[in-house]
């Protein structure tokens, strides 16, 4: 029987999407899910609503429940990894309101900037800890890594543990793929592509419709004023920033335009609500769906929980064909982040990158992709600067790099000076206090 672990299991919508994909997959349908999360109340609830699943599609799986994280990954073969060190009340609140001090605004916050800078010092002990358990208890296991920022992530784990066995998934590509469908009135899935770059900052190299390139009737449609069309997904902002984006650079951008208003210097800027208005732009947006989220699933968690079973459907998810791949030796092509060994040869060598991955019973073997544009190379170094300099923060317990981290960050440094960017990074040391690590207490009484 395969053992799926899953840390933070709390997520219980998220939980619940991998869950049901698994239980759909015939290898992984008899599978024991050990779920894992230090809420007891959530963890209660995302236990009803797996046993809900199991009954509804009649396998033979089983869950077990843990609060101890030790007990639930003891002879994992998967760990899965999707949580938010400090969540939304009081770490995502104080990533959005210190800065805001400064005249710092932000959109989500959770993979660069200040927000992603201070999300990374919680978040990476917390995984370190994971894999620390992993090393002693499953060896063997393979780690699938839900948890943001991503890339700092998993430059860290390799740092930290070179020999774990783990992976980086998001699921932007899939997303932007149905919303560039949508926008163009075609099948996703006659659409053929290759995306390649870095967590959030990934493009598509290759966009296609039954071998005709796509990208002229996106620039058409763009300049016309047609696209993009209103959204399709969660997001409530129109993807005006990617398309703009693209049409100075060429390539469209994996990661939404609310997450990618915010890695760059060019839409959120002092003085410019011009900008806002016309890009869409919704600050504050992360802890405005924060809010929403908390409200709706008191309802949605009765709904869930009644005990009766749960239509399950597929997600579009990595996870599943990703461990069927490895479990069946079935070969699969995943979009997954790993340290880079030179499948990105024009980055820098240890960064975190994404590309195409042949997954089988060998595990997860990156692609080399060798021709992305030199423009964008240049915009994902900007990127990997924030990453690398938070790493070594984290790796060397040197506070000094947290604060040239956010002196380097592209939106940081385009609104505020050097002495302004140290006083809010020591103000923001001191506004998370012990979800921090002890070392960072230097920096805090500076």
């Amino acid at each position: 029987m395969t053992k799926i672990t899953f840390v933070g299991a709390g997520s219980t919508i998220f939980m619940q999407n991998i869950v049901g994909d698994a239980l759909l997959t015939p290898a992984l349908a008899d599978s024991h899910f050990a779920l894992m999360d230090i809420d007891p109340v959530r963890l209660a609830e995302s236990e009803a609503v797996a046993k809900a699943m199991i009954r509804s599609v009649g396998t033979g799986a089983t869950v077990s429940t843990h609060t101890d994280r030790r007990a639930a990954l003891d002879g994992a073969d998967f760990v899965i990894t999707a949580f938010q060190v400090g969540g939304y009340e009081p770490c995502t609140v104080t990533d959005f309101e210190v800065p805001k001090q400064y005249g710092l605004r932000q959109t989500i916050a959770d993979t660069l900037g200040v927000g992603g800078i201070m999300r990374g010092l919680r978040t990476v002990p917390v995984l370190w800890g994971v894999a620390q358990d992993m090393m002693q208890l499953c060896p063997n296991a393979t780690l699938l890594q839900y948890v943001n920022p991503m890339a700092i992530n998993t430059w860290a784990l390799t740092e930290r543990f070179p020999a774990l066995k783990h992976v980086g998934l998001c699921h932007s590509v899939q997303n932007t793929v149905e919303e560039l469908a949508h926008d163009l009135d075609l099948p996703k899935a006659d659409i053929r592509y290759k995306v390649a770059g870095i967590n959030h900052v990934a493009f598509f190299l290759k966009l296609e419709h039954k071998g005709r390139d796509i990208y002229p009737d996106l620039r058409q449609g763009y300049h016309a004023g047609h696209l993009p069309k209103p959204p399709l997904l969660m997001s409530r902002c129109p993807n005006k920033v990617r398309y703009e984006v693209m049409d100075h650079l060429g390539y469209f951008c994996t990661e939404s335009s609310e997450h990618f208003a915010e890695y760059v210097p060019w839409f959120i800027k002092d003085g410019r609500d011009d900008l806002i208005k016309q890009f869409s732009i919704p600050l504050d947006e992360y802890p405005t769906r924060c809010v929403e989220q908390v409200a709706n699933w008191k309802d949605q968690a009765k709904t869930l929980t009644d005990g009766r079973d749960i239509e399950v459907t597929r997600s579009h998810e990595f996870a599943a064909d990703l461990m069927n791949a490895i479990v069946t030796n079935t070969p699969y092509t995943a979009y997954g982040n790993l340290p880079n060994t030179g499948q990105i040869p024009q980055l820098p060598l240890g960064a975190a990158v994404e590309t195409p991955c042949l997954v089988d019973s060998n595990g997860v073997q990156p692609s080399v992709v060798t021709d992305i544009p030199p423009q964008l190379i240049a915009l994902m170094r900007t990127q990997i600067n924030v990453q690398e300099l938070t790493v070594r923060a984290l790796t060397e317990q040197n506070p000094e790099h947290i604060y040239h981290a956010a002196m380097m960050d592209p939106h940081t440094a385009a609104e505020l000076d050097l002495r302004q960017i140290r006083s809010l990074v020591t103000d923001l040391l001191s506004a998370h206090g012990d979800w921090l690590p002890d070392w960072c207490q230097s920096a805090r009484a500076a």
